[in-house]
């Protein structure tokens, strides 16, 4: 058996290395949080550590047989998990790490960029909301959108609140599905977006806010939708979804999050 004292002997790296593992097993957690699939997350993580455990007091035949059943796991975890990993894989390639580095080398788009899109859409959801007119609005970000973008309408044109409100008129052609707002002009209208599979929404969460939760989940944008039931505004971001919002109040979060890195 490896003499206990080994566990005192740790390096700088090693150090570093526990750090980061954490950080990205963290991560993992929290973008499946909420979803069928943190209990399963649990199961294997618990079922791993015991793997390296018994790897580690030298049960050799215990271990193989571990081992084996974990390379036979990978398959049925990328079929299960497609979604999961998608979304940290967006997160290591175009979340958070490319966004410190933009800090620090790049350019920070100030509120005068926004300005027209967000009094736009504030402009429309006020309306909109007025004659309970359902709407869902995406800003795409750093993420593609292009997927989203080819089941849609395509359309190049300047945001404005006209547009905006004829586009989500009750008999307007393209009013099913969501526009999408990128590089400051309104891409795309009618586009399919994928459906959020949180277990934990409440019932009267319908289909165009389960779409715009499903968006933000897998993408960084942010979504904001008008309740044709209620006429209340919600906006959606990360998964995350803030309802009842007064015309300030999603002026407000439109600044803050469209214009940090």
């Amino acid at each position: 058996m490896p003499d206990a004292l080994s566990f005192l002997n740790f390096r700088l790296i090693d150090i570093l290395d526990i750090l980061i593992v954490a950080i990205l097993l963290y991560e993992l957690y929290k973008l499946t949080k909420g979803t069928a699939a943190v209990k399963l997350f649990w199961i294997i993580a618990l079922f791993y550590v015991i793997w390296k455990a018994v790897a580690y007091l030298h049960f050799t035949l215990l271990s193989e047989l571990l081992g084996e059943v974990i390379n036979v796991g990978i398959l049925a975890i990328i079929i299960l998990f497609a979604p999961e990993i998608r979304k940290f894989l967006l997160f290591i390639g175009d979340g958070r790490l490319l966004r410190f580095f933009n800090e620090k080398l790049g350019r920070k788009e100030d509120s005068d960029t926004y300005r027209n899109e967000i009094e736009a859409v504030r402009d429309a959801c006020h309306n909109m909301s007025a004659t309970k007119t359902g709407a869902l609005i995406i800003f795409a970000r750093k993420t593609p959108l292009d997927e989203f973008l080819e089941t849609g309408k395509k359309l190049d044109a300047l945001p404005n609140s006209e547009l905006l409100e004829n586009i989500f008129f009750k008999n307007s052609p393209l009013h099913d599905g969501a526009v999408i707002i990128k590089d400051h002009r309104i891409a795309a209208a009618r586009c399919i977006l994928p459906v959020s599979k949180n277990p934990n929404l409440p019932q009267e969460v319908g289909l165009r806010h389960r779409s715009a939760l499903g968006s933000t989940e897998l993408t960084d944008a942010i979504a904001v939708i008008v309740s044709e039931q209620t006429g209340k505004i919600s906006i959606c971001k990360e998964g995350q979804m803030t309802r009842d919002l007064t015309d300030s109040s999603l002026r407000q979060m439109l600044l803050e999050n469209l214009t940090k890195d």
